[in-house]
């Protein structure tokens, strides 16, 4: 900033002497008086080359956001599978609602116009020991078979943001976070795989510009936290009446550990088997609610009106994980990307107050 200043003031005293000559030395020959300017002329460019900005100086740091959880959050949405037996005929799978007539236009983006999965290079993801450009096939499964949240929540971040954005994914299946997840200030043991998901943060952060040296000199700034998880504290009673109070617990060491004490937060709701449901999973959703309504700067998604009839999804006994319906996940991803928006606006608002 320095330097730029330097160089607008050199620019007007340039001005300023060559308005000095006009009117001082009207009388002298035209080459002479161009001389004077020629040679000031020349050393603002010397000096504006010596100070201007470097390419790659004071670009904006990178947006990380930390997408946390169990095996929804690490994806199970069947991409194209359609065996008749396994996959039900690839009904509720992503190529098949893809070419819904009434549901085309929500998806185009996620295809080029050769029918190629479309990879962003300005949203990158790393996920275990894979990372590059936004596209599908980030799950627990390798390859191209199956999405998650992060498909849509990369899109829709991605499309808010000028800078780039980079998606640490960390998740493992049949995890709670009574137990597996248990937070610091919780008190007990510390989850095994707490410890495991700051460990996969610290490494892809510590990592960041050898995985994509297009960020290099960039920096990073840690953007939000999404959190998708809660079927092992649902199916235990003794880990629902705590579960509110672990969430806020979560929340509360990972802004610590980040230093980030205002960081946004998105939860998604445990919405399997859609709106009418009782039991074990009425009473989790509470308190899930109830948690997230006690941590400031952060919002619960409700996803049970993404539910999907199970004959029409891949996976039709699977209601742990949405059937496999790929659209469930879409949208899921969808709603928590525009949830941490709406957070991040609302931040970003008070800011400039």
């Amino acid at each position: 900033m320095l330097h730029f200043l330097v160089v607008i003031l050199l620019l007007i005293l340039a001005v300023l002497i060559a308005i000095h000559i006009e009117l001082d030395m009207l009388t002298e020959l035209k080459g002479v008086c161009m001389k004077h300017v020629s040679l000031i002329a020349l050393s603002l460019g010397l000096l504006s080359s010596t100070y201007a900005e470097k390419p790659g100086q004071f670009k904006k740091p990178v947006k990380v956001f930390l997408l946390a959880g169990q095996s929804n959050m690490e994806g199970q949405g069947v991409v194209s599978m359609a065996h008749p037996q396994h996959y039900n005929g690839g009904k509720g799978n992503l190529v098949n609602t893809m070419q819904d007539p009434k549901k085309a236009h929500l998806y185009e983006h996620l295809q080029s116009e050769k029918g190629e999965w479309v990879v962003r290079d300005d949203v990158k993801i790393t996920f275990r020991d894979r990372s590059g450009g936004l596209t599908i096939g980030y799950t627990g499964y390798g390859g191209t078979s199956h999405i998650g949240p992060e498909l849509q929540f990369g899109h829709v971040v991605g499309d808010y943001y000028a800078e780039p954005v980079l998606l640490i994914k960390t998740a493992w299946g049949g995890k709670s976070l009574f137990k597996d997840f248990r937070p610091p200030s919780s008190g007990g043991t510390v989850g095994h795989f707490y410890k495991l998901m700051l460990e996969d943060i610290r490494k892809a952060l510590d990592n960041m510009e050898k995985s994509f040296p297009d960020l290099a000199s960039r920096g990073y700034e840690v953007a939000g936290f999404v959190w998708m998880q809660g079927w092992n504290d649902m199916c235990d009673p003794q880990a629902i009446p705590e579960y509110d109070r672990n969430l806020i617990n979560l929340v509360r060491d990972l802004r610590r550990e980040f230093k980030s004490p205002n960081l946004p937060v998105v939860i998604g709701e445990l919405g399997n088997g859609g709106a009418e449901v009782g039991g074990n999973m009425a009473a989790f959703r509470k308190a899930q609610k109830k948690g997230a309504e006690q941590i400031d700067n952060a919002a619960f998604v409700i996803t049970h009106d993404f539910w999907r009839d199970p004959k029409q999804s891949p996976n039709t006994t699977h209601a742990h994980h949405w059937c496999g319906n790929a659209e469930s996940y879409f949208l899921i991803g969808d709603a928590l990307g525009k949830g941490i928006v709406k957070l991040i606006k609302g931040k970003d608002s008070k800011s400039k107050d």
